[in-house]
C-alpha cells in the first residue's frame, strides 16, 4: 500500500540557483541514493597507473553495451599546469580507455583509499594495497580483488559546465566483462556472491545484503 501523501506544507522548496554549489552538492548526495560505486582504473599517456573511485555511476544500454560515470570538476588543479580536470578524467582523454572494478565489502576500504588527492604521478594501485592485473583489450589494468570487471573504450565525453563542481559524463562501451565463475549462472549474477557496496552521503556506504522482491506487472 502506497503511504499517505504528504501535505505541502511538510515540504522545504529550494531553488539550486539560491545556494552554494557544495550545499546543492550535500542535497544531491543525499537524495540520490544507494549509489553504486565503479572503482575506475587508467593509465596516462605515460603509462602510470591511477586508480579512483566514482559514485555518479550507472549502466547506460545493452546494444551496445554502455555505461557512464561522472568525475566532477575540481576546485583546485594538482600538478602541473593547474589542471582542473581529476587524473582518471584526464587520462581517459588521452587513452580513450578504461576499466570499471566493481567494489565488494571486502574491498570497500581500499577502494576509499584511493579517494584520496595525489599528485597523478603516485600509484593508487601500490597506495591502496590493491593488485593489478592485465586486462585483456585495453590498456589499463583491471583489480584482482574485484569480483566483476569492465574493459571499456571511451565513446564520448560531456562537459555539463567547466567550472569547479560541473559534472562530466563519461560514456564508455563495454568491450569485455570479466565476472568471477562462481558469481554468474546463466549470466545472472548471484547479489550476495558479489557482495557490492554503494555509497550514501558525507563518510556512510551502505551494503546490499537486505534487499526486496517486487514482482514487476
Amino acid at each position: 500500500m502506497a503511504s499517505a501523501k504528504a501535505s505541502e506544507d511538510a515540504f522545504i522548496s529550494l531553488s539550486p540557483g539560491d545556494s552554494e554549489p557544495r550545499q546543492v552538492y550535500k542535497l544531491m548526495t543525499g537524495i540520490i541514493v544507494p549509489r553504486p560505486v565503479a572503482l575506475v582504473s587508467t593509465v596516462d599517456s605515460d603509462g602510470v597507473a591511477n586508480l579512483a573511485p566514482f559514485s555518479f555511476f550507472t549502466g547506460v544500454g545493452s546494444v551496445p553495451p554502455t555505461l557512464l560515470f561522472c568525475p566532477v570538476v575540481r576546485a583546485r588543479g594538482l600538478g602541473a599546469g593547474n589542471d582542473l580536470r581529476k587524473d582518471t578524467l584526464r587520462n581517459v582523454e588521452q587513452t580513450g580507455e578504461f576499466v570499471v572494478n566493481t567494489v565488494s565489502d571486502q574491498i570497500s576500504a581500499a577502494a576509499n583509499r584511493t579517494a584520496a588527492e595525489v599528485a597523478p604521478e603516485v600509484d593508487e594501485f601500490e597506495l591502496s594495497g590493491l593488485t593489478p592485473q592485465a586486462s585483456e583489450l585495453v590498456r589499463p589494468a583491471r583489480v584482482a580483488e574485484s569480483p566483476a570487471q569492465m574493459e571499456c573504450k571511451l565513446l564520448q565525453v560531456i562537459y555539463t559546465s567547466r567550472e569547479p563542481g560541473g559534472g562530466v559524463i563519461v560514456l564508455g562501451e563495454i568491450v569485455r566483462f570479466h565476472i568471477r565463475k562462481d558469481l554468474v549462472d546463466n549470466f545472472r549474477i548471484d547479489p550476495d556472491g558479489l557482495d557490492a557496496v554503494g555509497r550514501m552521503a558525507g563518510n556512510t556506504w551502505a551494503r546490499t545484503r537486505e534487499r526486496i522482491e517486487l514482482t514487476r506487472p
